[in-house]
């Protein structure tokens, strides 16, 4: 198992032996609940170094009870040290301790650098047996930050704000405070042409599955746990259209 999964599966499972108080009924907190759509507008492209990436469109979407927000706080000089903040059901807000951390991130390509959400979302690409299920991991994506936003309006229930509350990335170096989230309803949404949307597929033939999976390392709560994973099947080398492959049987 890589190391860099190997991490976030340590971290996940001690997470995971906390209580959550998202899951606690007697607190009625407006916890949010994030899902990662499934990858989508794949295409394949050749690096100048000649390496085959599979690119990819991906978006983190809430579909909770309230704002995925983080507060983060000055700690290091790349890097804040986050708290989740939670409203009760008469609103009082309160600012939780879950191992969340925001990075200043480099994105030369697209404006400067950016305070974003660390380990926001992984993009992995497994291979599939027979059957469908998951054989070996075969490849991680580079990216894994987020800016945690509200980019797009995705649901129209009652709850949901018509307008954008968290607004773009901050780009401040010097802030020492930074607050970042997404609103229950909207999206946090990257194009396939965005840097690091992509998995090196060099040298892969066969049928894969490519997963979304949204905050690995578990330091969001969340309503529930049992629905970070969005799972896209393709065929290596990859062409639109029919797959030809196993449907993918979860898990």
């Amino acid at each position: 198992m890589p190391a860099a999964l190997l991490g976030a599966t340590v971290a996940a499972a001690a997470a995971a032996l906390a209580p959550n108080p998202c899951q606690d009924a007697a607190l009625a907190l407006q916890c949010p609940d994030l899902v990662a759509a499934p990858p989508s507008r794949l295409s394949l492209a050749r690096t100048r170094g000649g390496h085959l990436v599979l690119r990819m469109e991906n978006r983190i979407v809430n579909i909770g009870l309230g704002p995925a927000e983080l507060f983060g706080e000055r700690d290091k000089r790349l890097g804040m040290k986050a708290r989740q903040v939670i409203a009760d059901a008469s609103g009082v807000r309160r600012r939780y301790e879950t191992g969340a951390r925001i990075a200043w991130t480099s994105v030369p390509t697209r404006g400067g650098s950016y305070w974003k959400f660390s380990e926001a979302l992984r993009m992995e690409l497994w291979s599939l047996d027979p059957y469908g299920a998951r054989a070996k991991l075969e490849r991680l994506s580079p990216k894994l930050n987020y800016c945690l936003r509200d980019l797009r309006r995705v649901r129209s229930w009652a709850r949901v704000s018509r307008r954008p509350v968290f607004p773009a990335c901050n780009q401040r170096y010097g802030q020492r405070t930074v607050t970042l989230g997404t609103s229950v309803g909207w999206a946090d949404i990257y194009p396939a042409s965005y840097p690091g949307n992509f998995i090196d597929v060099t040298g892969l033939r066969g049928c894969f599955v490519a997963l979304h999976r949204v905050d690995p390392e578990g330091t969001m709560l969340e309503l529930s746990e049992s629905n970070n994973v969005g799972a896209t099947v393709v065929r290596l080398p990859y062409r639109p259209g029919p797959q030809r492959c196993p449907a993918y049987a979860g898990a």
